[in-house]
This record gives C-alpha cells, sequence and structure tokens, in this order.
C-alpha cells in the first residue's frame, strides 16, 4: 500500500473516494425514487379530481332533467290533473336529490384533489434531509 492509500482508508477497509462514490450513487438513487413517487401521487390525485369533475356533470345534467320534469309536471297539473302531475312530480323530485348528492360527492373529490402537490413525497424529502443532516452532525 502507498502512504495515500493508507491516509485515504477508513477501519472497514473502504476509502473516502469509494465512500464519496456510494454517497452519491444512493443520493442519485433516492433523488430518482422520491420523484416517481411524486409523480405517482399527482396522478392519483388527477384521477381522483377528473372523476370528481365527472360526477358534477352528471349532478349537472341530472338537475337538469329534474327540472325539466317539473316543468312537465306543472304542465300536467293544469292540462290533465292528479295522477299525471303526481307522477312527474315525484320522478323530478327524485331527479333533483340524484342531483344534489352526486353534485355534493363530486365536489367533495374534487375540493380533496386540490392542489395536486405530492404533499406524501414532500414530507418524505424533508425527513430524508433531516436525516442525513444528523448523520453529517455525528
Amino acid at each position: 500500500m502507498t502512504t495515500a492509500e493508507v491516509t485515504d482508508t477508513r477501519e472497514n477497509g473502504r476509502s473516502t473516494t469509494q465512500l464519496v462514490r456510494d454517497v452519491s450513487q444512493q443520493t442519485s438513487h433516492l433523488m430518482r425514487s422520491e420523484a416517481k413517487l411524486a409523480v405517482q401521487e399527482v396522478t392519483a390525485k388527477a384521477k381522483r379530481g377528473a372523476f370528481g369533475g365527472g360526477l358534477l356533470v352528471a349532478a349537472a345534467v341530472s338537475a337538469f332533467y329534474g327540472g325539466a320534469a317539473l316543468i312537465a309536471a306543472l304542465v300536467w297539473v293544469i292540462a290533465l290533473g292528479l295522477p299525471f302531475w303526481a307522477a312527474a312530480l315525484i320522478m323530478g323530485g327524485g331527479l333533483i336529490v340524484l342531483g344534489a348528492l352526486l353534485g355534493l360527492g363530486g365536489a367533495l373529490l374534487v375540493r380533496k384533489a386540490a392542489p395536486p402537490t405530492p404533499e406524501d413525497t414532500i414530507t418524505s424529502v424533508k425527513t430524508d434531509v433531516e436525516t442525513v443532516k444528523e448523520g453529517a452532525r455525528r
């Protein structure tokens, strides 16, 4: 062994150069893993938001047809009498209730999806940084 190798070798037989190379590779691997996690998290939130948006569209369509049925019920009340309007009123009220439920469900899903920040990944990266800082202090 040369003098440089002796002074550059740790107790476990690995040189400082090898240790620095290992840290560099591990850091690179960690950053790639964190990036993958962030992409997965944002994708999941976007899918949830899209589904919530679809429910909002379904709510709007249901409310529209519910309103149309209520208008038809009013027309039938004037033109034909109780049996027809009662059926139309029940149907229109049911569609409006369905629209309200779909709208509430969609609004909740959209609210949970926004903003699409990868919160789990951010927390994980902060933990990693703290762990590295703690290790550097030793």
